[in-house]
């Protein structure tokens, strides 16, 4: 089996790191964080700017910060653009977008990536892979295919998911509790990876990228 080198970039919880290594494939996290996903040793602990540069990968995820990209900040939108802030993280999101790979992913919610640079390729939900909540996100993909719903869920009797309260807001809930968007954890729970998009990302996009390799001539 071809071993494919994939840099998942802005991903310090590993989980779609490990799902690609639990297909035999060589994939490093990265970030400027320790990683919390409990394999230092696939994690590059640095700017990810120079992490794309670092060698010719086969696939690159990006999981660039949203914090002043997506539309659930709207209401700061003016005064990130007139500080700068906006278009850094439009410049940083770019950068994945316009490395030297082939294949490339990018995630991230709704924001104004889709008016700033184009619409994404897909947008899902966790339940669609088999996991009870309720999460747009939206797929940026460079000649990877969208992916295929392993697990479509039906909403449960009670109207909404399990991470939604009554009104349908989706919230994170800790220790039984729901906390509040300016509590200091939601922004790093909210970003992590559900085990079953991560697999499908595995295990559709490797076959994917192997299946082009082998029609293009490149020895397996």
């Amino acid at each position: 089996m071809k071993v494919l080198t994939i840099l998942v970039a802005c991903e310090e919880s590993q989980a779609v790191t490990k799902a690609f290594r639990a297909l035999g494939h060589e994939a490093y996290s990265n970030d400027i964080l320790e990683c919390s996903g409990g394999h230092p040793e696939w994690h590059l602990q640095m700017d990810t700017l120079e992490a794309l540069k670092l060698r010719k990968w086969d696939m690159i995820i990006g999981f660039p910060p949203c914090t002043h990209l997506a539309v659930s900040g709207a209401h700061l939108f003016k005064q990130k653009q007139a500080d700068g802030r906006q278009q850094k993280a439009i410049e940083f999101f770019m950068a994945i977008a316009n490395a030297d790979c082939k294949y490339i992913a990018i995630e991230n919610p709704v924001g104004i990536m889709s008016t700033k640079w184009r619409k994404p390729n897909q947008i899902f939900h966790p339940y669609m892979f088999g996991h009870p909540h309720s999460k747009k996100t939206c797929l940026w993909l460079k000649n990877l295919p969208v992916l295929k719903h392993t697990n479509v869920l039906e909403l449960p009797e009670t109207g909404h998911w399990e991470n939604q309260t009554k009104d349908k807001q989706n919230k994170i809930m800790v220790d039984g509790k729901w906390i509040g968007y300016n509590d200091p954890r939601t922004a790093s729970l909210r970003s992590k990876t559900y085990e079953c998009v991560a697999q499908a990302m595995a295990e559709q996009w490797s076959a994917h990228v192997i299946a082009c390799m082998i029609f293009d001539g490149e020895k397996i």
